[in-house]
């Protein structure tokens, strides 16, 4: 019986994602990407909008689905009300929220480098070698200057977005074309 099973599994074939999805999602991140460098304040300003959309209907998501799944409905009915508290304030105060959003971003990332560069150079200690060190030092240090001037890097963060989003959907398409 055990045979039989894992000689099915073997045979079923794999769930891919169909080529032209990958392409479309490249095509996106493309002109996301150039629209964050063109205009990156009025772009910023429309996907944290979109962001404040995203978090009511996952909040109003979230609260139905205590009905038809109850396990950890306290957890649920948490973060829907929360989701949708976010989503509301975001939908009302666009200028403010772009700016907070941004910012708490660059916040957390400040503080996960700084975390990141410490746990990577206890790990070099530990005999995980000098690289690991020298880059938990950079994560470190990369991390202080985001906390230190996190309305610049708020700023300057459409910007990497733009050029990551780009190069992205670059090579979506070209994963793309090679899944064809």
């Amino acid at each position: 019986m055990t045979a039989e099973v894992t000689a099915e599994t073997a045979m079923a074939p794999e769930k891919q994602i169909p080529w032209w999805l990958v392409l479309i999602e490249g095509i996106f991140a493309i002109i996301i990407g150039i629209l964050l460098l063109s205009k990156p304040g009025m772009t910023t300003a429309i996907l944290v909008q979109v962001l404040g959309i995203y978090w009511f209907i996952a909040g109003i998501l979230n609260i139905v689905g205590i009905f038809i799944d109850h396990t950890a409905w306290g957890w649920k009915l948490i973060i829907g009300i929360l989701g949708i508290i976010a989503g509301i304030i975001i939908i009302q105060h666009p200028l403010w929220s772009t700016v907070l959003v941004t910012t708490t971003l660059i916040i957390v990332l400040g503080i996960e480098g700084i975390i990141i560069g410490a746990v990577n150079i206890v790990r070099a200690f530990r005999g995980a070698g000098w690289g690991v060190g020298i880059l938990g030092a950079l994560s470190i240090i990369f991390g202080i200057i985001l906390l230190a001037n996190s309305l610049l890097a708020a700023t300057t963060l459409p910007v990497v977005l733009g050029i990551f989003a780009i190069v992205g959907g670059i090579l979506a398409i070209i994963m793309a074309f090679r899944m064809r």
